[in-house]
């Protein structure tokens, strides 16, 4: 049975776009449903068909899977190529994975996620630098140490997939990056996320919530959005 990966708005919704992006650039193929984003708070709506009411969730027949990270986890262990080969950059791969899961606070707060926009933010608080710093080492770690484009290596991974919408927040809100900014172009540049993207840009509603957070992240310059 094919899988169904439900998902939300595609200017909004960073959790979504992680595994879409994996499953995308892996060819594993599901039926593409969007739930988008009404109001501020969906949790109702979304218990219809997420235990947790948030998305994104995977349905493999019977078995319903919520969490990008639980979602991953699940198609580890029934499709090749989601974690590195070789064990070094593995364990790299998923430390970072588990560190994007459960860290950067501040740069998920400060700077929301909004694909088709680009703004000049506020300034920056000591968290936001902090994990701006972190981010930055992470892709010139990886880059350095398995040689690239990707962060582990030759070949797009799982660890690709959750920092690309952080590829899209460095964009809108041009973060410095340093040597990392060689894979935030890499991965701009993959044909999944560009299909993404000019998903988002055909977007044509907004979510007063969303949209409240973008404003308080700095000021907008450009609005690429449908």
């Amino acid at each position: 049975m094919a899988y169904t990966l439900i998902t939300a708005n595609r200017n909004y919704s960073s959790w979504s776009l992680r595994p879409w992006l994996l499953m995308k650039a892996l060819g594993i193929p599901f039926e593409d449903r969007l739930e988008p984003f009404t109001k501020p708070d969906n949790y109702e709506d979304f218990r219809g068909f997420s235990p947790t009411g948030q998305v994104p969730v995977l349905i493999d027949g019977e078995r319903v899977i919520p969490d990008s990270l639980g979602i991953a986890l699940y198609l580890a262990e029934r499709h090749p190529g989601i974690w590195p080969g070789d064990e070094d950059a593995r364990v790299f791969a998923q430390g970072a994975v588990a560190e994007m899961h459960g860290g950067f606070g501040h740069l998920r707060n400060d700077c929301t996620m909004n694909v088709g926009v680009r703004v000049a933010p506020k300034p920056m608080s000591e968290g936001l630098k902090r994990n701006i710093a972190r981010v930055r080492e992470i892709f010139e770690t990886g880059l350095e140490r398995f040689g690239g484009p990707w962060l582990a290596g030759r070949e797009f991974t799982a660890v690709d997939a959750f920092f690309a919408p952080v590829a899209f927040r460095i964009r809108t809100y041009g973060l410095d990056v340093g040597k990392g900014q060689a894979w935030v172009d890499q991965v701009l540049a993959h044909p999944a996320m560009r299909d993404w993207e000019t998903q988002a840009l055909a977007e044509t509603w907004r979510e007063e919530a969303h949209e409240a957070e973008l404003a308080a992240a700095g000021t907008v310059t450009a609005d690429y959005r449908g």
